[in-house]
């Protein structure tokens, strides 16, 4: 079991640990060290073995699952997946543990939908891999805004990477949309498209919450379960100055809006003569991820080209960093969340180590560089 991610599932659905337990181990580099049917169960069994990940349920007897977060992220923070139902009420709690500290949200399978299955056992797989690389101290907040730092050098490229896990086999985002020239139409009217996965429910509440009324239309693709993403837009539409909503299909972009993906959809930008409007489509997973943000970066590439600024935030894997890339070579401001505030420095890793990032930014003044890129400002 060396060198092997320990798990300790905990539901109260023995049904529910039974397909976890089988999931997580189809993937050699994960082994489930215990099962508990709750949480005082499962400090007990925390007694015996430390995990490097836990897979929470929400509603459980006797304790928790919230209660249980809260005294695990106190006493001895340990990455936690939370595996929540696909309800409004199980989307709303969620999204508060995501505040108290949860690294990433799964759903509960549905047990004997094979194409649910497929896709949730990937998504699954990828949630836990990811969480066991999560810096957990970068999920807090921090109070007042630092003076952040830049690494400059946007077309330096490793050949060696480190820390990235493997997801494929992965489609590319031309199963959805093909790369194409960008489409030359003159507008001033700018906007910002932004890409993040774990850890990135905080990022971008840092970011959207500095974000002035004004501020040009931003696009997001969060890797998250639908349902997820409606509570999780209205959370941050709570704490901003600017309008934050799910995104439906045809919606206008206009400045002082930000529109989240829907999870389970692919988001696109689109133009009709010089207003930007989005489309959402079903498809494949891209990068193993639906909504995807190679999908929506190529969009803004083709449509919106040097009229648009983009950032990738912290997240594992790689999704987004050609789009990146696409973005700037159409012209577009490009940047990526730096290495040592990153829950997970995977995606902003991609994106730096190909080249796609013009800079490398710390988190405290990723909206302040994304504004002023938008100005025409440097940085």
């Amino acid at each position: 079991m060396a060198g092997k991610i320990k798990v300790l599932v905990v539901d109260d659905s023995a049904l529910v640990r039974k397909f976890m337990t089988e999931v997580l181990e189809s993937d050699s580099n994960i082994k489930v060290i215990a099962q508990a049917v709750d949480p005082i169960f499962a400090m007990q069994k925390m007694e015996k073995e430390m995990p490097d990940v836990i897979t929470l349920d929400i509603e459980m007897p006797r304790m928790d699952g919230i209660t249980f977060l809260k005294k695990i992220m106190q006493e001895n923070p340990i990455p936690v997946v939370i595996c929540s139902s696909l309800t409004k009420k199980g989307a709303d709690v969620s999204v508060k543990a995501l505040q108290y500290g949860a690294v990433d949200i799964i759903t509960k399978p549905e047990v004997g939908v094979k194409g649910f299955l497929e896709e949730s056992s990937i998504r699954i797989i990828d949630a836990v891999k990811a969480a066991s690389k999560a810096r957990l101290k970068n999920l807090k907040n921090s109070s007042g805004v630092k003076v952040g730092s830049l690494e400059v050098g946007a077309d330096k490229t490793s050949a060696k990477r480190m820390g990235v896990i493997d997801v494929s086999p992965k489609h590319s985002a031309d199963i959805v949309l093909s790369k194409s020239s960008a489409v030359n139409i003159e507008t001033t009217e700018k906007i910002i498209a932004i890409g993040a996965s774990t850890g990135g429910t905080q990022a971008l509440r840092n970011v959207l919450s500095n974000m002035p009324f004004d501020a040009p239309g931003i696009l997001i693709v969060q890797h998250m379960p639908e349902q997820f993403t409606k509570a999780f837009a209205e959370n941050l539409n709570k704490i901003s100055q600017i309008t934050v909503k799910e995104a439906s299909n045809n919606d206008r972009l206009t400045p002082g809006v930000a529109l989240v993906s829907p999870g389970n959809k692919h988001m696109l930008l689109k133009r009709s003569g010089t207003q930007y409007h989005v489309e959402l489509v079903e498809g494949s997973l891209v990068n193993r991820h639906r909504p995807s943000v190679d999908v929506l970066f190529r969009s803004v590439a083709r449509y919106a080209g040097k009229n648009a600024v983009g950032c990738i935030l912290t997240g594992m894997g790689a999704d987004g960093a050609v789009g990146l890339k696409e973005m700037r070579e159409s012209g577009a401001r490009t940047f990526s969340q730096s290495e040592s505030t990153c829950v997970v420095y995977g995606m902003p890793k991609e994106a730096w180590e190909m080249g796609a990032a013009e800079a490398q930014v710390d988190l405290d003044i990723v909206p302040y560089t994304l504004l002023n890129a938008s100005k025409g400002s440097s940085i």
